[in-house]
């Protein structure tokens, strides 16, 4: 579960920290008071896009932390053991937007991509925006929730990967079929081209070496005289290094028997000496071996030059000619196998086999998942003034079949607008449709194994008596995990097992929010405030009283 959040110069927020507690928690507080920011603020540290402007006005850099008690997550447990990200039983996650818009983040401290930041945050928090509703009515979106709920996507995959190779496969042969004069003619080059790269034998290996030979052949009087004169200089001369060093040694090994001191600076000069004289030993060897050899110089420059030669032909570096050559290599192979138009036929046929044998088995996976998801959305309806209402999940035959299968998914509705079942965007209302969304969240939520739900403002469009159950639904949510509603409804806070309230005040000119955790009284207070408005009356605040015991009476306490 998620238990603490910390929040710097994010948006409206300077300094805020909050602590979690289980069971369903509410955020409630005026409209533009900021309620929908720590949304904002947490989808941003679990890897949400991010730009400058969530930086406070007048910050540097806006930063948000993240805590989360990992002992009902073992999902994510199991992908920072893949990470080998190991951790204990408490997992924190920090991320930095400077005001540049570039952003960091870091898990328990270690650097980590925002990408990483995203697949962990998939097994700790589900997050239902305000508009989850809306994208109900995009295909994809309807797809995409079936197969997630119905954990299919391993499935969807292999049927995405099928695809792709008989697509590969089909291009090929109509490749083959149509331009058959020309892929000769590209096969006749790449064998000439090839010929020629195999002829020259070169290895990017064997370019380092002779460059470094080529450098130390083309300076080699330059390199024998200064082994030379360090020979010299160091030991052959009268005023040599080596016999300055041994008359130093001398007289300092005289001294210290005057003074133990200069023991240690004679120590160092001895060991000086036996340096100087294994560098003089390495020059002798050095010049023994050094030696002119004009021929040897002759024959690596010419064998430079081809190469080169090779390169500006093929217009690409001298150490890209042997990936050039592997490359070639390849396309020759594609282009042997597009010739045998027969043997391409049966890989298409193969193929297509393996695409229809994958996506068949998706679709029965589908079909099965349909009608659960179907069954237990429409027993939730009920219960949100839906009553009559069926939903159905279809599958709709998708000739030739695509990348996602051989059906589109298309969520329908029967008994709101007439007893014929048809297309959820062609019959739910705006308020309809609000109520459908949260009955597959509510499903979806209690099938998932996510530890933390957020619901953004997804009660929108619903009041009265449905918006009380719709807080019964979520105190039900609440028993398994920890949810937190954002919600404009007293319905819906007076249902909390806890709740916050969040407000704006003015900070030396500019605008500030807070949040703080409501006791009885001050729950009262504000279910009184979104009761009854500006004026707060006795009857208002018994009303609230009233609501709150309810809330708590009717979910056991």
């Amino acid at each position: 579960m998620l238990c603490r959040l910390t929040i710097r110069d994010f948006v409206l927020v300077d300094r805020l920290e909050l602590e979690f507690l289980r069971g369903f928690g509410t955020l409630t507080g005026e409209t533009g008071a900021g309620k929908s920011i720590l949304v904002d603020a947490l989808a941003f540290v679990l890897g949400e896009r991010a730009d400058a402007g969530l930086v406070r006005a007048g910050g540097e850099r806006a930063e948000v932390s993240a805590e989360f008690d990992l002992q009902d997550a073992p999902a994510a447990a199991d992908w920072l053991h893949q990470q080998e990200l190991d951790t204990e039983d408490t997992l924190l996650l920090r991320r930095v937007l400077d005001s540049n818009g570039r952003s960091r983040a870091w898990l328990n401290g270690s650097p980590v991509t925002v990408q990483q930041l995203r697949e962990v945050a998939e097994a700790l928090v589900d997050i239902h925006g305000q508009h989850a509703h809306q994208s109900l009515l995009r295909g994809d979106a309807q797809r995409i929730l079936l197969d997630t709920h119905a954990r299919l996507l391993p499935q969807v995959g292999e049927v995405a990967n099928a695809w792709r190779q008989w697509r590969e496969a089909r291009n090929l042969l109509e490749s083959a079929s149509g331009n058959a004069e020309a892929l000769a003619q590209e096969r006749e080059q790449l064998e000439w081209q090839i010929r020629e790269l195999q002829g020259l034998g070169f290895s990017p290996e064997e370019w380092e070496a002779m460059n470094l030979e080529h450098k130390r052949l083309a300076h080699a009087v330059s390199l024998a005289e200064g082994a030379r004169f360090a020979l010299a200089t160091l030991s052959e001369e009268d005023s040599s290094c080596e016999t300055q060093i041994d008359a130093v040694a001398s007289r300092l090994d005289t001294l210290s028997d005057y003074d133990p001191s200069l023991l240690e600076v004679a120590a160092m000069i001895h060991a000086a000496q036996t340096e100087l004289a294994e560098a003089v030993a390495a020059l002798r060897r050095y010049g023994d071996r050094m030696e002119l050899d004009p021929q040897r110089l002759t024959e690596i420059e010419r064998r430079i030059e081809a190469v080169l030669g090779c390169a500006r032909k093929f217009r690409v570096a001298p150490e890209e000619l042997p990936g050039l050559l592997a490359r070639w290599q390849e396309r020759l192979a594609v282009l042997g196998e597009s010739a045998d138009l027969a043997a391409l036929t049966a890989r298409v046929e193969a193929a297509q086999q393996t695409y229809l044998t994958h996506a068949k088995r998706l679709s029965q996976a589908r079909a099965k998942a349909a009608s659960e998801l179907g069954q237990a959305v429409s027993r939730v309806m009920q219960q949100l003034a839906l009553a009559g209402g069926r939903f159905e999940i279809a599958l709709v035959p998708l000739e030739g079949g695509s990348a996602h299968g051989l059906e589109q998914i298309e969520f329908r509705i029967a008994g709101l607008a007439g007893d014929a079942v048809r297309s959820l965007a062609k019959v739910a209302s705006g308020g309809e449709l609000s109520r459908i969304s949260l009955a597959i969240q509510v499903v979806t939520s209690q099938a998932a194994s996510v530890p933390t739900l957020i619901c953004d403002e997804v009660d929108v469009g619903i009041g009265g008596g449905v918006a009380e159950i719709v807080g019964q639904l979520l105190r039900q949510l609440g028993q398994d995990r920890q949810v937190l509603c954002v919600t404009h409804l007293p319905q819906v806070a007076a249902c909390a097992n806890w709740q916050w309230q969040v407000s704006k005040y003015s900070d030396q000119g500019s605008i500030r929010s807070r949040v703080e955790l409501l006791d009885d009284t001050g729950r009262t207070a504000e279910t009184a405030r979104m009761l009854g408005g500006v004026e707060i009356t006795a009857i208002t605040r018994q009303h609230a009283q009233e609501m709150l015991a309810r809330g708590a009476g009717e979910n056991g306490g």
